[in-house]
């Protein structure tokens, strides 16, 4: 069956594909196919930012991939949820928003991306935000994203972690996504008026009123469809019926990490080994497809508190009850909020020049996805090595694009990834040790004061890290041969067909993901449309000078206003 022809066919309603869904029909002149295998995102579960976990492990909403043994991780198998529903995983992540350091994307720039360093990302990060705060040489307030910081730090145990961050000689940061990230301060979310503020909300609704925008949800796509060397198409199910559906100007793929690359390799693009073990025909080898695949661990530090300001005092399911109405009748209180309020950026050791250890605070012990909570009053760190030097795959596996691909992270692999965790094991004892902390700090609970020495510590990392649900790189932007996309976004030998998402990363930045990848699709829409780019930006990057004697500035503690 054939359908009318569109312009472009966005494929993939999540982080990148709202945005671009919302930028190509803005003009009105082109006509534009979005296609989302998932659903609606009107679940409350979705909205209600306290709600964060469910979605994240809900099928319904969430392709629940699973990799293959990770062989450095005693053989685990670890979850890997991406998000199957309007937003993507905009809608089923814990919504933290973190650009990422200055240095990352001076570092793509450094690898071929030519064009994508942090003076001409910044300002395509400005363009997207609404920032809670107003508009300064680093923030927007005229964009999409409303970003906020919750519940402004209320819980006192917040504004405990930063202090005992300044007592141990850390900078204080006003703003980590402004002139300095490293340091310790206030973690941005992306929430406005107390609903998860996901591209569906903030880009694809807007842009569904317009004539100009097609949106077909429930639909899987099977493969783009090629004449020679140029993309004309793509071929959908829906309703069990296949649609081959084609597009004058260009088909971009927004599928993300795993599945982007996922589409490129049911195509006929890429490794010839991979797609010949697969049975299927090579239409185009490019060796890098699947690639370069990078993720964040990161494990929970759990202590008790001595006073009873913990959030574990508020999961029985009375007080869940309290805290849903009241987020139902005023969009406030605790169930407006991720919970994740304060955070931490620092290096690992002397030598290394920008952060690569990231804090999620949380002011509760329990897991990720809200079960085994403590028993009595708790606090957690999130801690993770953000700059991993391991690399992974994701290949197909047959012709069927029911069938998941074969996940391999190979995490840890790196030795100085490992070392990496020892550094977030006893760094993080050091600052909750500090006095700011005194009146709150309990007994270890994890990983235990008897994990003291590096074979020890390796053990329990091996058993206890989960991944931070980032991953990214498996298209990779660049002109290497290794390289998927040029700096344009295009497939490599192939005309109109671009990847524009997390995969084309060519390295992971230190943070969260949904901001830079939201920043991607900007920056994409600007190229897609022939338009000038934004003029660069020469906001300075506030730098420790003594990076490569120091791990820390150090001096006296002072306190955080």
């Amino acid at each position: 069956m054939k359908e009318v022809n569109y312009d472009y066919i966005i494929v993939g309603a999540g982080s990148a594909g709202c945005v671009l869904a919302n930028r190509l029909t803005e003009d009105g002149r082109h006509r534009v196919l979005l296609l989302e295998t998932g659903g609606s995102d009107k679940s409350i579960f979705i909205q209600m930012p306290t709600a964060l976990s469910i979605p994240m492990n809900t099928k319904k909403y969430a392709w629940q991939f699973e990799t293959e043994p990770e062989p450095y991780l005693d053989n685990r198998r670890m979850h890997c949820p991406r998000g199957k529903v309007l937003g993507g995983s905009s809608s089923i992540n814990g919504m933290v928003y973190v650009r990422g350091h200055a240095r990352d994307f001076d570092e793509w720039q450094e690898q071929g991306a030519e064009g994508w360093d942090y003076r001409h990302c910044l300002p395509y990060f400005k363009k997207a935000e609404t920032w809670a705060f107003g508009a300064d040489d680093y923030r927007g307030d005229q964009g999409p994203l409303g970003v906020n910081n919750g519940n402004n730090m209320q819980n006192p145990l917040y504004k405990a972690f930063v202090d005992a961050g300044v007592d141990a000689g850390y900078f204080a940061t006003d703003d980590y996504n402004g002139e300095r990230q490293e340091g310790f301060g206030a973690m941005h979310m992306t929430v406005k008026n107390g609903r998860r503020w996901s591209t569906a909300n903030a880009y694809l609704r807007p842009a569904m009123a317009r004539d100009n925008l097609t949106v077909v949800t429930h639909a899987l796509v099977h493969k783009v469809l090629l004449e020679g060397k140029q993309a004309t198409g793509v071929r959908y199910e829906k309703d069990g019926k296949l649609v081959d559906v084609t597009a004058s100007e260009e088909v971009i793929l927004s599928a993300g990490s795993i599945g982007s690359p996922h589409l490129l390799q049911l195509s006929g693009i890429g490794n010839r080994d991979v797609l010949e073990q697969a049975e299927i025909p090579v239409n185009h080898e490019l060796a890098g497809v699947g690639g370069n695949l990078q993720d964040h661990l990161e494990f929970y530090f759990q202590f008790r508190c001595k006073q009873p300001v913990s959030l574990n005092g508020k999961l029985d399911w009375w007080n869940k009850l309290k805290i849903g109405v009241r987020w139902l009748l005023k969009k406030d209180g605790l169930g407006a909020t991720n919970h994740f309020e304060s955070c931490g950026f620092i290096r690992s050791k002397a030598g290394v020049e920008w952060p690569d250890l990231q804090y999620h605070f949380l002011p509760a012990a329990m897991r990720y996805d809200g079960k085994e909570a403590f028993d009595g009053d708790g606090f957690q760190l999130h801690i993770g090595h953000n700059k991993p030097k391991s690399r992974g795959s994701v290949t197909v596996q047959s012709d069927d694009p029911r069938q998941p691909p074969r996940i391999q992270f190979n995490y840890l692999q790196h030795e100085d990834d490992r070392e990496g965790f020892r550094d977030c094991v006893r760094l993080t004892r050091e600052i909750v040790s500090q006095p700011a902390m005194d009146a709150y700090r309990g007994s270890e609970i994890q990983p235990g004061v008897d994990v003291q020495s590096d074979e020890e510590i390796d053990a329990f990392v091996r058993q206890a890290v989960e991944s931070a649900y980032h991953p990214s790189c498996t298209c990779k932007m660049g002109v290497d041969d290794q390289a998927v996309v040029g700096p344009d976004t295009r497939v490599h030998g192939l005309t109109g067909l671009r990847v524009v998402d997390s995969s084309i990363f060519p390295t992971i930045p230190n943070g969260n993901l949904n901001a830079p990848t939201i920043m991607v699709a900007e920056r994409a829409a600007d190229l897609i449309r022939g338009l000038a780019p934004l003029n660069p930006s020469d906001a300075p990057v506030a730098m420790d000078e003594q990076w490569r004697d120091r791990q820390r500035p150090g001096g006296a503690a002072r306190e955080i206003a």
